[in-house]
C-alpha cells in the first residue's frame, strides 16, 4: 500500500492584515454629531440667562422704569443748577414774540436736559407767522429760538374777515379794518390759495400790477382785478388762458391808453374779444360793443 501524502497547509498563524484607509468624518456630518454633556450644559445655562435677561428687560419696559429712571436723572442735573431761567428769541422783526416766550415756557418741566425742543418747534411751526423755527440749548439756563419769519404779501377778505397772508397764501394773522395796511387784497373765499397763481400772472404784467387795488376770486375759478383808476379787468378761467389775456390788455394798455379813460369794466373772458361797458348818462342805455382784441 503505497503511503498516503498528505498536503500540510502553512503555519497556523494568520497573516496580520494591513490597516484599511483612515475615513474622515466630513465637517458638516461632525457639526450634527452630539455635543459633550460638558458643553450642553454650558449652552443650557447660557440660553436661560438670556432668557432671564429678555424677561427682565420686558418687564422694566412694561413698567417705564427706564423713562423714570432718566426723568430722575434729568431732574438731578435741573437741581445741580442747569434749569431753564432766560430765553433768547431772534429773528423776529414784525410778528408779535409773546406767542414764542409762551410756547418756550410751556413745558412739564425746566430741567435742561428734559426740556423737549422739537416739540416747541413742532408747536412754533404751527403759528402763521413762523416759517422755520430753530431750538437749541445754550447751558447753564438758556434755551435759543431762532425764527424765520414769513413775510407779508397781501391782504385776503374773506366775508367780514380781514387776514394778513405772506406770497404763498399763508394766514400770518387777523388785521382789523382801522389798520389795513397798504397791501394789495385778494378777495372771495379761497382767495388765499390762489396768491401764488396770481403773483404768477402779475408778474407777466409789472405796469398792471404796480397799479392793482385787488384781486377779486370770483366762484372759485377765475379773477376780476380793481385798478387805481376805477376799471375792472375780467379775466378767463384757467391759468394759461388768463396770462394770455393779461398779457395782450397789457400791450393794447400801453399802446391806447385804455385805464384811466373812464371805461368801467373790461371783459376778457371770451379768448379773443374785449367787451367793454362804457359810463353812461343816467337813463341812457348804452349796449357794450365787443372790441376785437387785435
Amino acid at each position: 500500500m503505497s503511503a498516503a501524502h498528505v498536503r500540510r497547509g502553512s503555519s497556523g498563524r494568520a497573516r496580520p492584515k494591513k490597516p484599511g484607509p483612515r475615513v474622515s468624518v466630513p465637517r458638516k456630518l461632525a457639526a450634527r454629531l452630539p455635543v459633550e454633556e460638558a458643553q450642553a450644559n454650558r449652552l443650557a445655562g447660557w440660553a436661560f440667562g438670556l432668557f432671564a435677561l429678555l424677561t427682565i428687560a420686558a418687564a422694566l419696559i412694561a413698567l417705564d422704569v427706564p423713562a423714570k429712571v432718566g426723568q430722575a436723572a434729568g431732574e438731578a442735573v435741573g437741581d445741580a443748577g442747569f434749569r431753564v431761567r432766560s430765553v433768547d428769541v431772534q429773528g423776529i422783526k414784525r410778528m408779535d414774540p409773546r406767542p414764542v416766550y409762551d410756547i418756550a415756557l410751556d413745558q412739564r418741566t425746566m430741567a435742561m436736559p428734559l426740556v423737549d425742543v422739537a416739540d416747541i418747534r413742532r408747536r412754533l411751526l404751527d403759528y402763521g407767522w413762523v416759517k422755520d423755527a430753530r431750538v437749541s440749548r445754550r447751558f447753564p439756563d438758556t434755551l435759543v429760538i431762532d425764527i424765520v419769519e414769513r413775510t407779508p404779501a397781501a391782504l385776503w377778505q374773506d366775508e367780514q374777515q380781514l387776514s394778513l397772508i405772506d406770497s404763498e397764501g399763508v394766514v400770518l394773522d387777523r388785521v382789523p379794518v382801522s389798520q389795513m395796511p397798504d397791501l394789495p387784497l385778494l378777495v372771495g373765499r379761497g382767495a388765499n390759495g390762489q396768491a401764488v397763481v396770481l403773483d404768477r400772472l402779475l408778474s407777466r404784467v409789472p405796469t398792471l400790477k404796480a397799479q392793482l387795488v385787488s384781486a377779486s376770486w370770483i366762484g372759485q375759478r377765475r379773477w376780476d382785478l380793481s385798478f387805481q383808476s376805477g376799471e375792472v379787468l375780467m379775466l378767463p378761467e384757467g391759468e394759461q388762458n388768463a396770462a394770455t389775456a393779461l398779457t395782450r390788455f397789457a400791450k393794447m394798455d400801453k399802446s391806447a391808453g385804455l385805464l384811466g379813460r373812464g371805461i368801467l369794466r373790461f371783459d376778457l373772458r371770451i379768448p379773443g374779444k374785449m367787451t367793454v361797458r362804457l359810463p353812461h348818462l343816467p337813463g341812457e342805455r348804452q349796449p357794450s360793443p365787443p372790441v376785437s382784441e387785435s
